[in-house]
């Protein structure tokens, strides 16, 4: 009887491990992903007759190296790029040549409707899904491009996935900003959209500034030493020193774009920069 208690005692055991393992490695995925999807804002695409646009613009990337390999976003399937130890590997012939027989239209010239589309360096794009597989050791990062950036016309908003393959066992240790720091070796954040917003800022206030000493006459004169005194200001570098706190980070910078929390690390991004803070303190500035 003590040896079927026994038994009994190590089956349970054995149930609990497996029920209490598998979520936890559920919960790390999820927990990763939405680390990642708080760095990479997804665009939102819709149609009308006039075909596809951009409703609302996401994370804006610019890709460093050639290979990916797209199609039109009209296009019913997508082609996978994968990337693994800082090299591009392009959908095969195999999966190109099967691909054109199932739709037929694959080898047809852009004149002719449909085609494939070699992404250059330098193209910019936007994220519209990512997913994460730890059981795979598998980052998957669907894209689009911004063809106003490109300046492509007519717009085709060629589209493709990227895999990104990591060591065996090695995604579910590693951190969010290891994964990021993959990704931006082939997708980097490009901070163009952000300047863009920016100098639009600043014209508009150029102008209501001009507006304003028109109205008033002798303002002026008072408009020039404000902007004297600002150009003084900005020829002042502020200084951002190890051990600072977030609050004074802003007081010498101003808000960040964009806040990421990772438990003790926190990372706030500027246009120009990343500052990143360990238990509320300067660990890093990139």
């Amino acid at each position: 009887m003590q040896a079927d208690l026994k038994r009994t005692i190590l089956s349970v055991a054995l149930v609990c491990a497996v029920s209490w393992g598998a979520p936890s490695a559920r919960a790390q995925a999820v927990s990763l992903q939405d680390q990642l999807a708080a760095q990479y804002k997804l665009v939102k695409m819709g149609s009308d007759t006039s075909g596809y646009s951009v409703v609302e613009p996401g994370t804006l990337l610019a890709i460093q190296k050639g290979g990916i390999l797209g199609v039109p976003y009209s296009d019913k399937t997508t082609l996978t790029t994968k990337y693994e130890n800082g090299t591009v590997h392009s959908p095969n012939a195999a999966m190109t040549e099967a691909r054109k027989r199932i739709f037929g239209h694959f080898s047809q010239t852009a004149s002719e409707g449909q085609t494939t589309h070699l992404f250059q360096k330098g193209d910019k794009v936007y994220p519209t899904k990512i997913e994460v597989n730890l059981e795979k050791d598998l980052v998957e990062l669907s894209i689009v491009a911004c063809d106003k950036c490109n300046n492509t016309d007519p717009p085709t908003y060629n589209k493709a996935q990227v895999a990104f393959e990591f060591p065996k066992g090695s995604l579910a240790k590693a951190s969010a900003g290891d994964v990021e720091d993959t990704i931006g070796q082939l997708l980097a954040v490009s901070d163009d959209s952000q300047q863009g917003d920016q100098n639009g800022q600043q014209q508009g206030q150029q102008g209501g500034d001009q507006q304003a000493g028109g109205q008033q006459g002798g303002g002026q004169d008072q408009q020039n030493a404000d902007q004297g005194q600002q150009q003084q200001q900005q020829a002042q570098p502020e200084t951002i020193e190890k051990g600072q706190t977030p609050e004074q980070v802003e007081a010498a910078l101003g808000k960040p774009d964009k806040i990421v929390n990772l438990g003790a690390k926190q990372l706030y991004i500027y246009k120009d920069m990343k500052v990143t803070f360990l238990n509320g303190k300067v660990s890093d500035v990139q």
